[in-house]
Order: structure tokens, then C-alpha cells, then sequence
């Protein structure tokens, strides 16, 4: 008998997840629900290394917990989960703690900046001293334990996890340690016995909005100080693939939709936040741009693919990045421009995820489709027009669609 071939083993897989604050978080989502839909032979439940930074870190830890986009969504947009109730309010309370540290320490900065003062008055200067004061200032607004208590509530229910060691799959939450400036992931060698929660708020500790984290007496900070994406990571793991995705791109006007003439003023219009925005932005992707042709040089023989807004999306630069209020018209946004990159990049992504058994489902991407429940019933009642499938298959398919609406409108 001729002897068989044996097949290859598949790619390895790994999904990098940048930052981005609650709207980058809320953008991740929206865009996954749509590679989940698009992309054939990819659970993103299921892939072989997870990478998360900031806000990316929230949505990286719940996949490698079995939590599948369309249930973030659930979560974290429409607040439709009975199993895990979730108050974006309860991640923006005041930190107490550190403005009562911060106010104790006073009296001791104030005899300090005195006695400066009158020992070496020339040296110093009656400015110079005062400036010990500066110390008083908290290090955050928002108490950001909140953080850990929820997502150690949500990682041990059911048959989640709080420990790494313990997941199927590899799982690296980075975050930036203040006291060295080194990136450490969460997850890997020396720091896997930390609890998933608590490695998500220190990769989430932006400086100015939370105090940094302490873990085992060292401070940590937000993990995308030093890198957007980390997508090195995933590749030194050996995926063969690498989705990524950044929800924070500098505005350009020239790409803004027509009709608008007065683009090109409205950054310098906004004021001094708009500058900061786009500087802060330009600094980010810029770097992971670098990053991204370095990976092509370094690792030959891998695929990165990136998913992002248009640099002329108004909707995302001009929204808040802090902001939670009008989260479901922002997720249903990321997920129909998601959609929309998919099938004008189709015919150059395809034969990149042919490579790792991967296949791009164009028909799906075809169809008129939405995230929310109000726009699944006028989908509904749009396929109740139209001759019902005659595919096997896509009965199926059609069927879960509709008992999924259904339980949704029982919720």
C-alpha cells in the first residue's frame, strides 16, 4: 500500500489585544464579534496564546476563560447577563484610600520643606521647598481594586479560572513596572502565581487615572507604556499567526468622509484635549508601526494581521477614550467597520489565512447583520420576507439565529 502522507500540524495561534481605555475595550469587542462570525476553522475561545495590554488585558483574560465575544457583549455593552451582573460605575470610584494617605502625609512634607528651607535657604529657595508638597498629590482618581474584586468574582465561576497555570491555554497580561520601566507579562516564568484578576488591574493602572498596583512589594503601572501591541510575545511563542488588534489610530482629516469642509480645523478647534488626543495617539501607533516591520524581519515564516479603526473614523477619535455612555452604537459601530475591512481586504487576507487552515466565510460577511437586539429583530423580520435557506447547513445556522434572538427578547 502507498504510504500516506502525514499532515502537517496546524498554526498556532495568538490574538494580541492593545489599549485604549473603556472605549478601546468596547471597540475590541464589537470587532471580534465580527472575525468570529468571518473567520472559519479560528475559535477565539480557543486559540494558543493570548496577549493582553490595558484595556485589551480585560478582553484577552474572558477569551482565555471561555468567555466567547458575543457573551462580552452581553457583559460588558448591554448588561443582558443574570450569570455576571457588571456597573461600569463601580470601576470609577474615587480612591479614598490613597487621598486619605496622601493628606496624612502632609504635616511631615510641610516640617520637611521648612526645615530645607531654613538650613539651606540659598540652595534651595522658599519654591524649591514648597515643591515637597507636590508628593501629596494622589497618584490616581479611581480606585481601580474594584478591578480585581469583579474579574476574581467572574474567573471562579463555573469552569473559569483566576490562575494562570490553570488555563488551557496560554495566557500573558503585560504590564510596566514603575520602579525599573520593564514590561513584565503576567502569565509567564516568576509571575504566573499572580491571580489573573489582579495582573489585569496592574496592566490597566493608567497613570493619573489609578493608583499603580503592588505585587509581592513591586509597583506596576499600564502595560502599553512601553509597547502598544506586544505582539513579540505571541511570535517567541511560535504563532504562526497573529491577529491583533488596536483600537486607537491618529485622526487624519484627508480620509475624513466628504462633506465635511471643516475637517482639517476641528483638532486645533478642540482645544488643548484634541492636540493631546492625536499627539498621544500618533506617539502609540507610530511605535507599534516600527514594531510591526521589525516582526517581518525577525520572524520569517509567521503572519501578523491587524485590525483597526479608519484613520478617518470621526466617530472613534472624537469620542472619549474614558468614556462608557453610548456603548452599544460604538460596539455595533467597531463591528460593522470590522466587517467592512474584512471584505475589502478579502482577496489579500485569504490566502494568509489559508496558510493556517484558517478560511474567510465571504457570505456571512455579505449578509446584513448586527450586534444589537433591536437591529436583530428588523433583521428578523427582513428575513421573514425572504425564501428560507434550502442548505442544509445553513438552516442550521439560520435556526440558531433566530432561537438566539428569541431567548434574547425573553431576557
Amino acid at each position: 500500500m502507498p504510504r500516506v502522507a502525514p499532515s502537517s500540524p496546524p498554526s498556532q495561534i495568538g490574538l494580541n489585544l492593545a489599549a485604549g481605555g473603556p472605549l478601546g475595550a468596547i471597540y475590541e469587542v464589537g470587532a471580534l464579534c465580527a472575525l468570529d462570525e468571518a473567520l472559519v476553522g479560528m475559535d477565539l475561545t480557543d486559540l494558543d496564546v493570548y496577549v493582553g495590554v490595558s484595556a485589551g488585558s480585560f478582553i484577552a483574560a474572558a477569551l482565555a476563560n471561555r468567555i466567547s465575544p458575543r457573551e462580552m457583549y452581553r457583559i460588558f455593552i448591554t448588561n443582558d447577563s443574570a450569570e455576571t451582573p457588571f456597573e461600569p460605575d463601580q470601576f470609577l470610584r474615587p480612591a479614598y484610600r490613597e487621598y486619605l494617605n496622601r493628606t496624612l502625609a502632609i504635616p511631615a512634607l510641610l516640617v520637611d520643606a521648612f526645615t530645607q528651607f531654613l538650613t539651606h535657604p540659598r540652595e534651595v529657595g522658599l519654591t524649591g521647598a514648597f515643591m515637597q508638597l507636590s508628593h501629596a498629590i494622589p497618584t490616581g482618581l479611581f480606585d481601580n481594586s474594584e478591578i480585581d474584586r469583579f474579574l476574581a468574582r467572574v474567573f471562579s465561576s463555573g469552569k473559569r479560572t483566576n490562575d494562570f497555570r490553570a488555563l488551557k491555554n496560554k495566557l500573558y497580561i503585560v504590564a510596566t513596572d514603575l520602579d525599573t520601566g520593564r514590561s513584565i507579562k503576567f502569565g509567564g516564568p516568576g509571575h504566573d502565581h499572580v491571580p489573573i484578576s489582579k495582573a489585569v488591574q496592574a496592566s490597566a493602572a493608567l497613570p493619573g487615572l489609578f493608583p499603580p498596583v503592588e505585587i509581592d512589594g513591586d509597583h506596576y503601572v499600564d502595560g502599553a507604556l512601553k509597547k502598544t501591541l506586544h505582539t513579540s510575545i505571541s511570535l517567541d511563542e511560535e504563532a504562526a499567526l497573529v491577529i491583533c488588534v488596536n483600537p486607537i489610530v491618529p485622526f487624519d482629516a484627508r480620509l475624513a468622509p466628504k462633506g465635511h469642509p471643516n475637517n482639517r480645523d476641528r483638532l486645533i478647534r478642540g482645544g488643548l484635549p484634541a492636540v493631546l488626543s492625536q499627539t498621544f495617539r500618533s506617539i502609540i501607533h507610530s511605535r507599534m508601526r516600527v514594531g510591526m516591520q521589525r516582526y517581518a524581519n525577525t520572524y520569517e515564516g509567521a503572519d501578523v494581521v491587524l485590525f483597526e479603526p479608519s484613520h478617518g473614523d470621526e466617530e472613534i477619535f472624537f469620542s472619549n477614550v474614558f468614556s462608557y455612555s453610548d456603548r452599544e452604537n460604538m460596539c455595533e459601530h467597531a463591528y460593522q467597520h470590522t466587517r467592512e475591512d474584512l471584505r475589502r481586504r478579502a482577496d489579500e487576507l485569504e490566502p494568509i489565512l489559508a496558510r493556517h487552515g484558517v478560511r474567510l466565510n465571504r457570505e456571512a460577511l455579505e449578509e446584513d447583520r448586527w450586534l444589537s437586539h433591536k437591529a436583530h429583530a428588523r433583521y428578523f423580520r427582513k428575513l421573514d420576507d425572504q425564501p428560507r435557506p434550502n442548505n442544509p447547513i445553513d438552516k442550521l445556522h439560520d435556526t440558531l439565529d433566530q432561537l438566539d434572538h428569541w431567548l434574547a427578547k425573553d431576557r
